[in-house]
């Protein structure tokens, strides 16, 4: 349903029916977010995925495979025109869109910063990774954060390092994970709070909730698209 909803709110901004928007959002299952173009077979231990009770869901972005658990993972997208980006490289434009969370992070007393192409980093690893996709003038970034991770989960559930199954797509890049447990005393909760104080602050904005209609599209397109196992497995 999530994953979902990102195609949905980015073509209703395609089609001037949503303004531009930042969106924080929960995970209600643990899951393994493989990028659009990844194959399955390398990407993921399907036995210790079943074991350890881990779905695995496809985004439309593009990117490595992400770990995702419900209370224990920060995600937030960002919708835009791309003449927000306009005159700025496809790589220099993750920088950019993610530098005010890197600048609350800061304010939080996190040792947070940026390191291309992807990453928001701390001294001691990988904070969080983004990912975008780009459609009829519009632009997707989403960003996903460890908060309180067991680091070791990334090697038993991701196939980084191991024999390619196939030739194809692309591979999850060897980081290691530093969550922001290990750099603040505050609950998720409040760290998400702060980052929307701080999006708010350098942006006029004002929430605005889902509405019915979006909602009920990204059902039927979670169902018809997402959560089938044609699109899980499209490579292969």
């Amino acid at each position: 349903m999530q994953v979902a909803l990102e195609e949905v709110l980015l073509q209703r901004l395609a089609c001037k029916r949503r303004a531009a928007a930042l969106r924080l959002w929960e995970w209600e299952d643990r899951a393994l977010v493989l990028g659009s173009n990844q194959v399955l077979a390398n990407e993921v231990d399907l036995d210790a995925s079943a074991e350890l009770g881990f779905q695995v869901v496809r985004r439309m972005s593009g990117g490595g495979t992400m770990v995702v658990e419900p209370g224990r993972t920060i995600t937030y997208s960002l919708y835009l025109p791309e003449a927000a980006v306009a005159g700025i490289s496809f790589l220099d434009s993750f920088a950019l869109l993610d530098g005010w969370a890197v600048r609350c992070l800061r304010d939080l007393g996190v040792p947070a910063s940026y390191r291309p192409v992807n990453d928001i980093v701390s001294p001691r690893g990988k904070i969080g990774g983004a990912a975008q996709a780009r459609r009829r003038g519009v632009v997707l970034h989403h960003t996903t954060m460890a908060f309180d991770m067991d680091p070791g989960l990334v090697r038993r559930l991701i196939r980084i390092g191991r024999e390619r199954v196939s030739p194809r797509g692309v591979r999850s890049a060897e980081k290691e994970v530093s969550p922001l447990r290990w750099f603040t005393d505050l609950p998720r909760a409040a760290v998400v709070e702060s980052l929307v104080a701080c999006f708010a602050a350098g942006h006029r904005s004002a929430e605005r909730p889902l509405t019915s209609d979006e909602l009920a599209e990204a059902r039927d397109l979670a169902s018809s698209k997402y959560a089938t196992q044609e699109w899980i497995d499209r490579f292969r």
